[in-house]
């Protein structure tokens, strides 16, 4: 997992509150086997005019002009600022992969719904919680300024706006511990694995029969 200390990005704004999970990447997309390619079909129903479907080439299809992601102005835009309980519904993890594959690295809302939440962080995504009062001011922000910028420093814990004045975010201090080195559920377990090496070799030393298999039935 790629790690999080800093970022400086164009800001997007999603300007609806409830965003759920289909809404973010719709159940036919599900249907793929495989873990990547899900960026393109980010935000799918209200990105494009056309119903997309696995497989479809994104660049033939017809794009909403009036959905946010389509706008020139938030074109490279890595940072997501969206209203409260962003990522409801569903549990699918395919939702912050979308989100992480079409470029975006930090979220910030008034609220984010708890499995979704959970799942940013397993997926090298720092979603931010600010009061609402904060949040709305950096919306206004946003459309007042194209090309808005924020800086994200993940080891401060601050967020530094344009003007540079700084607004301070919480982070569970695990969480921030495995967003700066890098590290999702297998990378913590690997960081043990010599241990596991070590268990392993013991317990085939005392109890050797464990090696074998059991045949297979015919």
């Amino acid at each position: 997992m790629e790690k999080f200390t800093t970022l400086s990005g164009i800001v997007a704004p999603m300007d609806r509150p409830n965003v759920d999970t289909d809404a973010i990447i719709p159940k036919q997309f599900l249907k793929s086997i495989k873990r990547t390619g899900f960026g393109p079909n980010l935000f799918d129903e209200w990105r494009y005019l056309d119903r997309g479907e696995p497989g479809m080439d994104a660049a033939s299809r017809q794009p909403n002009p009036d959905f946010v992601l389509n706008q020139p102005r938030y074109a490279g835009a890595s940072i997501l600022l969206a209203r409260r309980n962003f990522g409801c519904g569903s549990s699918r993890e395919h939702a912050p992969w979308a989100i992480a594959q079409y470029g975006f690295r930090a979220l910030i809302a008034p609220s984010f719904a708890d499995i979704f939440f959970n799942n940013c962080f397993k997926n090298g995504l720092l979603p931010i919680v600010l009061p609402e009062e904060t949040v709305d001011e950096l919306f206004r922000d946003v459309f007042a300024t194209p090309g808005y910028q924020l800086t994200i420093d993940l080891q401060a814990q601050t967020i530094t706006k344009p003007d540079g004045s700084a607004i301070n975010f919480d982070v569970q201090p695990f969480r921030r511990h495995c967003l700066l080195n890098g590290l999702d559920d297998i990378g913590l377990t690997l960081r043990h694995k010599d241990e596991i090496a070590a268990f392993e070799a013991r317990r085939l030393a005392e109890k050797p029969w464990l090696a074998h298999t059991m045949p297979i039935m015919q």
